[in-house]
């Protein structure tokens, strides 16, 4: 219990501090007036104020916020609304922004710190009739060896080389039971028969071994960019995948995440970075979609001002329309926790 709340809460709260320093940095360079900078939401537990600035920690511990002055309404003093629709954006956009960047960092991190990995023969054992393995010629017994030039070394390679070329031709090197190799090219599919997977195919690792690794940090960079860009291609096919009906739509709230974070952490620290980055970029993508009291909420109403040529919608209708989007959200995230509670209570886990 102690590692997960320790270990939630230090993922929490530099993924919240990055993405608020995001919009409070770029509010300060662009003049806009900061009253409030916010850790998790009120009541309030505490603060200081340095300059204009309140600095505040507040006992809902779901997020953030940094309140700059009249975000809907020009008329107030150094107003966010008073700026250019350009710096707008950039300021509602910069917290996602953010959160993007960050993955690249913690991922390099990751690959720094001394891990285990498992590694071992990745051996294909059955094999779907009329699947496009089966198309292909591969056979039970076959050794994945390299997948589009990515050496395999286990399984968890296999999936997510496979998750990220969905729908288009992959190049997997094979080594048949005669010790002969082949390059096949293959196509995943997007919407498999249940139970087959994008190719077809059943694989193990019979034989498999535990080795310690880091990386010198003139390879952790540029590992940890590519672990970056993978991510994002897994984020969107995974949404596409539900919208599709082939994945069911998993939603985790705070309670599951935290005990996600405590499992994970159990395994060391740079399997820890490694899903702090994952839910990095999840907040950088969730954050800027066009929902309200979502910071790609309020870049719609500045979208709406330009495409209307300057006029705007009335301060008090927007600020509506996000208050009300808020107590949504809120409520999403109450039905969330309360259904990762249930799973808690009957030993479920987030982790397969």
């Amino acid at each position: 219990m102690l590692i997960t709340i320790v270990a939630f809460v230090g993922v929490l709260v530099v993924l919240i501090l990055v993405h608020e320093l995001g919009h409070f940095v770029t509010a300060k360079a662009s003049g806009v007036r900061v009253e409030e900078f916010g850790l998790g939401f009120p009541p309030r537990l505490f603060s200081v104020r340095r300059g204009e600035t309140r600095y505040s920690l507040n006992a809902i511990p779901l997020g953030g916020f940094t309140k700059m002055a009249g975000e809907e309404d020009p008329k107030v003093s150094g107003s966010l609304a008073n700026k250019s629709i350009g710096t707008r954006i950039l300021v509602l956009s910069a917290g996602s922004l953010m959160n993007a960047l960050l993955p690249l960092l913690l991922f390099s991190i990751a690959f720094m710190v001394p891990h285990d990995l498992i590694v071992g023969q990745v051996v294909v054992e059955e094999v779907a009739i009329g699947s496009p393995a089966a198309g292909a010629g591969i056979e039970s017994g076959d050794v994945f060896l390299r997948i589009d030039g990515k050496a395999v070394h286990n399984v968890g390679d296999v999936y997510r080389y496979i998750q990220l070329r969905l729908g288009k031709e992959v190049s997997i090197l094979v080594k048949h039971s005669d010790l002969t190799t082949e390059e096949i090219q293959i196509i995943p599919r997007w919407k498999p028969p249940e139970g087959q997977g994008a190719i077809g195919v059943v694989v193990s690792m019979p034989h498999l071994i535990t080795i310690r690794q880091h990386q010198p940090f003139w390879k952790a960079i540029p590992l940890g960019v590519g672990a970056c860009i993978e991510t994002f291609v897994l984020f969107k096919n995974a949404i596409i995948s539900m919208i599709i009906g082939t994945a069911p739509v998993q939603l985790t709230g705070p309670v599951g995440i935290a005990q996600l974070t405590g499992e994970v952490a159990k395994a060391g620290l740079s399997p820890l970075l490694e899903l702090a980055a994952f839910i990095s970029i999840n907040l950088a993508i969730i954050n800027i979609f066009p929902l309200p009291a979502l910071d790609g909420g309020r870049i719609v109403f500045v979208l709406l001002e330009w495409v209307r040529r300057g006029k705007r919608i009335s301060p008090k209708a927007e600020g509506l329309v996000h208050f009300i989007g808020f107590v949504m959200l809120m409520g999403v995230i109450i039905v969330i926790t309360y259904q990762d509670i249930i799973r808690i209570i009957s030993g479920g886990s987030l982790i397969p």
